[in-house]
């Protein structure tokens, strides 16, 4: 333990010290000295002070005419307003003025001028004819501004003109002075912006005048003396291949392109690349086959060696290169692009591994970037290259390579992994079982922008593991992935300690998809409470009401009863009946939550009443939400059924009309006051103006009893089986009792008999046997008929009111015992019952063990053609309800 030393400061105010706070003080006043010159004189306030009395026109006019810069600039930044406004006043007033300032104007109002005529230009406040008389020739004048990015701007403003402008302008305002802007003599900005011009007007004209004004114009500008115009230029092929067509293309643009992929300059190179891989479908497979193959291979040897400025854009176009030369390559070529693209997954990795211990040099800062870079665009380009394979081969050929990019030490790559999870995942198919350890790897990485890129399509990707598999039934769904849910588990408990709650957010609403991935009772344990406890806990608002939602998405598709009630007190009294007036509020959410996913019946049945206990709530904040949500409450009422739960609504809206006192409550009670007026409550028959809402509620509530009759059903089957079993085990220790009782019986009679008395005993003990199987026999049938006798009497009083209680609505159950008697195998209990009033012997001991094992095979089969035939009876009968109440 160390020693806690306490300092104390007091303010000595001594001679010394107080010179000391007075030269602070000093410099304290120096530093305030430029904010006080930096406010305006009288004279200034004067100069930029404006009379209220003016119009928008006139005081536009006077700030354009005598104003500052910055006035200035707010007038051309309202130029649109006043467009809308008054178009005519606009053009006639204020536009001179504009093009008086514009050309002596700073960049500021040069940026803003552009961006004012655009939207003047995309809002068509005015005619395309008048646009272009008034405002074409002020954006011509601009396009070679000293300053680029004006210079840009006012580029971008015109290539959005030129959509909409008519040919005749534009071949006489636009493309006639473009052959002297694209001459050697003029600027290289002006050779730039003709080369940009140049490819958008190949979209305006037919081809023939595009082969003869315009593609003289690219082929001088292909081959300028500046790179920077060439690699412009080259880019702008594309659009002037899709403007001249196929013939054209092959011509004129491909020579073209295979000069400048062969340009000293390693921009230019790089351009001619992309440009050739963008039009690769428009080549047929003579020009692939002899001219650009040729031209990637070199480009592919070229990348590692003499050219690496080209091994970005290699690696991100790879795979649609790969796809796009795919019919004309041989089986080595084929062998080689994909040995190349693993080569890329893992550049830059092998130093860090220690492989080329030879290599001494270090990289560089900017290399590691680069092969980080070469690393993002394989993963990138992954599911073109599984396409390229066959998915078939996925296993042999690339999920080595798969498996070092999920792995991959930059959170870059796994990141795009992470986004292209479920393409590869879709692409396997049946085989996607493959890749769910690389699942449960994304789905603990240790950057959480890896977990948000893969939750993206998570429901989707879960969907396909449950159910994609050829060894993976739809009744097992994950259980053959055990460490899959754990994964899931941590993954929600790193977002929950995070501070990026967006992420959280977006994870609980797409675990909304577990129910029909997992079972019912592995949410339960894993999910529902964990869902609870973040409403509870939790202080940011859309990650409690995500997991409120997702909380009643599991217990919507629960299928235990005793579950649901337990989460639905767990609701009523920690939340409904919480002491945290936060709590109280989730509560009401949660119930917004339930109307939505949950039929009228069920929510009138739980949640009705606590809901309406919350108008006593002290807080005002909580009396206000349920104002809110009244109307939503009384749409699940249906009339005359409910007719007690709406004099219970009346009710507590009396009260609160009556005894309320927060003014803001009482505005909000009488608002909805008239709303809950005007709606109108629905009936229990099917209405035509609520048939759509009643259609879907009615098959929430048949939803809602499958569960239970589901529920039911498997009870009774795992009572079956447990009797089943229990009785096997007894029948199997009687057969081994018997048999020792019959060996030691043999043991004690003699072997050898001699003589005829011998004869005539043996004849006793057949005749013997045979009368006592007759017996057993008659005494098995009596009992067996006597009960098929009295089962239908039983099966047509009770099983008809069972069904008819389904048909009602109401909550089905077995708790009448029809249904047992009428699957149960009366055969096999008579036979078990009249065996054992039989005395114990080892000579019928085999005779009876047989009618036993064939009974209860014979009764666990009857067993389950009558759980079918109920389903089918409760089926029927439901839509036989539903036909009359659609008659109704």
């Amino acid at each position: 333990m160390h020693p806690i030393i306490i300092f104390s400061y007091k303010m000595d105010f001594s001679q010394n010290n107080l010179f000391g706070y007075i030269e602070d003080l000093q410099e304290l006043t120096i530093i305030e000295r430029p904010v006080r010159r930096s406010l305006k004189t009288p004279e200034e306030i004067e100069r930029l002070t404006v009379d209220e009395e003016l119009n928008d026109i006139e005081r536009a006019v006077y700030l354009l005419s005598s104003g500052q810069d910055i006035q200035g600039t707010s007038v051309v930044a309202s130029l649109p307003v006043l467009m809308r406004q008054n178009p005519a006043e606009t053009l006639r007033r204020v536009l001179p003025k504009v093009r008086e300032v514009l050309p002596v104007a700073g960049v500021e109002m040069q940026l803003t001028a552009a961006v004012s005529l655009l939207t003047i230009l995309q809002e068509e406040s005015i005619s395309i004819h008048t646009y272009s008389h008034s405002f074409l020739h002020i954006i011509l004048q601009n396009l070679e501004h000293r300053d680029a990015g004006v210079s840009n701007a006012w580029l971008e403003t015109l290539l959005a003109a030129i959509e909409a402008l008519p040919k005749e302008t534009i071949r006489h305002e636009i493309l006639n002075p473009l052959v002297s802007k694209a001459q050697l003599s003029q600027t290289l900005q002006s050779r730039l912006v003709s080369c940009k011009i140049l490819g958008k007007l190949a979209n305006k004209f037919e081809a023939h005048i595009i082969k003869r004004e315009i593609l003289p114009l690219v082929k001088s500008l292909c081959q300028d003396v500046e790179y920077e115009v060439r690699s412009c230029m080259c880019r702008q092929l594309e659009l002037i291949a899709q403007g001249i067509g196929t013939e054209l293309t092959k011509n004129v643009v491909l020579p073209e392109l295979v000069e400048l992929a062969r340009d000293e300059g390693s921009s230019v190179r790089l351009a001619a690349f992309e440009t050739l891989v963008n039009l690769l479908e428009m080549f047929d497979a003579d020009d692939r086959s002899q001219t650009v193959l040729p031209l990637v291979k070199s480009f592919c040897e070229k990348s590692f060696k003499a050219d690496e400025s080209i091994l970005v854009s290699l690696s991100f176009h790879l795979g649609k290169l790969c796809n796009g030369l795919y019919g004309i390559f041989t089986p080595e070529q084929h062998l080689r692009f994909l040995e190349f693209y693993k080569k890329l997954c893992t550049l830059g990795l092998e130093q860090e591994n220690g492989h080329n211990d030879n290599q001494v040099q270090l990289q560089t800062l900017e290399q590691e970037k680069k092969y980080i870079s070469v690393r993002k665009n394989c993963a990138y380009n992954l599911p073109a290259m599984m396409v390229f394979v066959d998915p078939k081969n996925f296993n042999l050929e690339l999920y080595s390579t798969f498996f070092c990019l999920c792995h991959d030490p930059e959170v870059l790559v796994r990141h795009t992994m992470a986004i292209g999870f479920y393409e590869v995942a879709k692409l396997l198919n049946t085989d996607v079982y493959v890749i769910h350890k690389e699942l449960v790897a994304l789905l603990q990485d240790e950057s959480l922008e890896v977990l948000d890129a893969l939750i993206g399509y998570l429901p989707e990707i879960l969907e396909l593991l449950s159910t994609g598999g050829e060894n993976i039934g739809t009744e097992s769904k994950l259980l053959n992935f055990p460490e899959l849910i754990p994964a899931l588990t941590r993954a929600e408990q790193r977002a929950a300690t995070s501070l990026k709650w967006r992420t959280h957010e977006k994870l609980l609403q797409k675990y909304a998809c577990l129910p029909h991935v997992i079972s019912s009772d592995q949410i339960y344990y894993r999910f529902l409470h964990r869902m609870l406890s973040i409403i509870m806990t939790n202080n940011v608002l859309p990650v409690q009401k995500a997991a409120a939602r997702t909380l009643c998405v599991y217990l919507r598709y629960n299928r235990k009863q005793e579950q649901r009630h337990e989460v639905i007190q767990k609701l009523i009294e920690q939340l409904g009946q919480g002491k945290s007036y936060w709590n109280r509020l989730r509560f009401l959410d949660t119930c917004e939550f339930i109307i939505e996913l949950f039929s009228k019946s069920f929510f009138c049945e739980y949640f009705f009443l606590p809901v309406l206990e919350l108008t006593h709530d002290p807080v005002a904040n909580v009396r206000m939400k349920l104002c809110y949500l009244l109307p939503k409450v009384k749409s699940t009422l249906k009339v005359p059924t409910d007719k007690h739960l709406l004099q219970q609504l009346e009710l507590c809206v009396r009260k609160l009309l009556c005894e309320e006192k927060d003014k803001d409550v009482l505005s909000i009670v009488k608002k909805m006051v008239l709303e809950l007026d005007r709606m109108e409550t629905s009936l229990d028959a099917f209405q035509k103006r609520f048939y759509e809402n009643d259609l879907l509620d009615q098959q929430k509530e048949r939803e809602e009893h499958l569960l239970l009759e589901m529920e039911q059903l498997e009870k009774e089957k795992q009572q079956n089986e447990g009797r089943s079993t229990s009785m096997s085990d007894k029948m199997y220790e009687k057969k081994r009792r018997d048999s020792k009782a019959s060996t030691s019986l043999a043991k004690t009679i003699p072997m050898s008999v001699s003589g005829n008395p011998g004869a005539a005993a043996g004849k006793e003990v057949k005749k013997s046997k045979l009368v006592r199987s007759q017996s057993f026999s008659s005494q098995a049938l009596h009992s067996k008929y006597g009960n098929i006798d009295k089962c239908p009497s039983k099966s047509s009083s009770t099983g008809y009111t069972s069904v008819s209680a389904v048909g009602k609505g109401s909550m089905f159950s077995f708790s009448d015992d029809s249904f047992r008697t009428r699957s149960s195998n009366p055969s096999g209990t008579a036979a078990f019952s009249s065996a054992s009033t039989l005395p114990s012997s080892s000579r019928n001991t085999s005779n009876s063990v047989d009618q036993k094992s064939n009974g209860s095979k014979e009764s666990h089969s009857r067993k389950e053609k009558q759980e079918v035939k109920l389903l089918e009876l409760v089926k029927k009968r439901m839509h036989t309800k539903d036909h009359w109440r659609q008659r109704g």
